[in-house]
């Protein structure tokens, strides 16, 4: 079964349960689902699936933070557990001792330097696809360098 059944079968689940936070959070998922299929014209792949996904999960981080800034805790623990239903669909994400195995190897292989930090931080992303945040990277990189 691909993301995409998944979530509809979840989605179900949810309306039969009266979930209203999976049930909505779900129901954004799946439009912004179909706005990307319509947009590429074509059945989504698990990886394309994923990557909306997790643009939603970092618009979501980004929004969780503005939230918790503007002293706002219900909406950012609401926003939380969006992010955590969201993540139930994507690649586990890597561990830090992993993370930094692969950015150690990549500085080796590209002769990294700090103002290259750019570039590396694209060939790692290339390297986890979609398993670590890019903020997580430049951290690590950062601190190798």
């Amino acid at each position: 079964m691909n993301i995409l059944e998944r979530i509809d079968n979840d989605l179900k689940n949810a309306m039969k349960e009266r979930n209203e936070l999976v049930l909505s959070t779900l129901r954004m998922a799946r439009s912004a689902l179909k706005n990307q299929q319509i947009e590429l014209q074509h059945e989504l792949t698990d990886d394309e699936v994923a990557k909306v996904l997790r643009t939603m999960v970092k618009q979501y981080s980004d929004a969780c933070n503005d939230f918790k800034s503007a002293g706002r805790e219900d909406l950012a623990e609401r926003q939380g557990a969006e992010i955590e239903i969201l993540q139930q669909y994507l690649p586990a994400q890597m561990s830090e001792t992993e993370l930094e195995t692969i950015c150690k190897r990549i500085i080796e292989e590209q002769g990294g330097t700090s103002e290259k930090i750019g570039q590396l931080i694209g060939s790692v992303m290339k390297e986890v696809a979609g398993r670590a945040d890019g903020n997580r990277i430049r951290q690590i990189l950062e601190k190798l360098l």
